[in-house]
């Protein structure tokens, strides 16, 4: 049952933003954007704050996952006048959202925030397995690459990749993006590759094209197993061609760990 404190007869609602930071298991969704079929995670939050609100409520989040897609972090905002307290609204949609989408916080935010415009940057993991077979506890959310990887030099190509560049190459096929460029701050890998100590490449950029993460690791892996050499990174980067990149890795490795803000935009 969803309690809701209501505004005293004859005083005003006082329409506030919030913020919500979300973790969701995306193996069974559409993704977060509302789709003329299939759920998502948009959906979801915005038919459970309906009866709260007494009215319909829209819902924007810092970043568009696609189906498939996990997150540890994401964040979304929208209006609200009903008068419930940040950490009860968070207990009210846990308690109608279905397990594997949870809100880990819920707090007041200025007027003026906006979760993906007051953005100022995103990191995302994105985890594999390199090994014979992979836990059936974690295959929904790795990618399972049979070969054997050559770390370094997976390491080597991604160190190439940070910086201000045109990351046409790895953005989707038949994007309407007109401009392709963007900031990776840095790439870091940690883990063995086993199913108990997944390989995970982490990357922090201020935006990130569609696909752009998934692209880099299918290319990425490609290096890794023997396929392409080290310096061709260079080479797909410069040529600002789809056809020269990788595969698409699978959404299943892929988390969007966490949205940037900065501290200014949050006082």
């Amino acid at each position: 049952m969803v309690v809701v404190a209501f505004v005293p007869e004859g005083r005003q609602p006082v329409q506030r933003i919030l913020k919500l930071t979300l973790q969701y298991d995306g193996t069974d969704f559409v993704g977060w954007q509302r789709q003329a079929s299939g759920t998502s995670i948009q959906g979801l939050l915005e038919d459970a704050l309906r009866p709260i609100e007494g009215a319909a409520v829209t819902v924007h989040g810092a970043g568009r996952t696609d189906a498939g897609v996990h997150a540890l972090g994401q964040v979304c905002s929208f209006s609200l006048t009903a008068s419930i307290d940040p950490a009860a609204l968070a207990r009210a949609l846990n308690a109608v959202l279905p397990p594997d989408v949870r809100v880990s916080q819920s707090e007041v935010v200025p007027d003026d925030f906006h979760a993906r415009f007051s953005a100022t940057g995103k990191i995302y993991d994105y985890r594999i397995v390199s090994a014979p077979f992979v836990s059936p506890f974690v295959r929904r959310y790795v990618w399972h690459v049979v070969q054997r990887l050559d770390q370094p030099a997976m390491q080597q190509a991604t160190a190439m990749l940070v910086g201000e560049h045109d990351f046409a190459a790895f953005q989707a096929a038949r994007t309407d993006v007109h401009r392709s460029i963007r900031t990776i701050r840095r790439i870091e890998w940690s883990g063995a590759g086993s199913s108990g100590d997944p390989l995970v490449m982490q990357v922090e950029g201020d935006g990130f094209l569609r696909h752009m993460v998934r692209n880099v690791v299918g290319t990425v892996v490609e290096i890794g197993i023997g396929r392409r050499p080290v310096d061709a990174m260079d080479g797909i980067l410069a040529s600002r061609s789809r056809a020269r990149a990788g595969a698409t890795a699978p959404a299943s490795g892929l988390f969007l760990r966490q949205v940037l803000y900065s501290a200014k935009i949050l006082v």
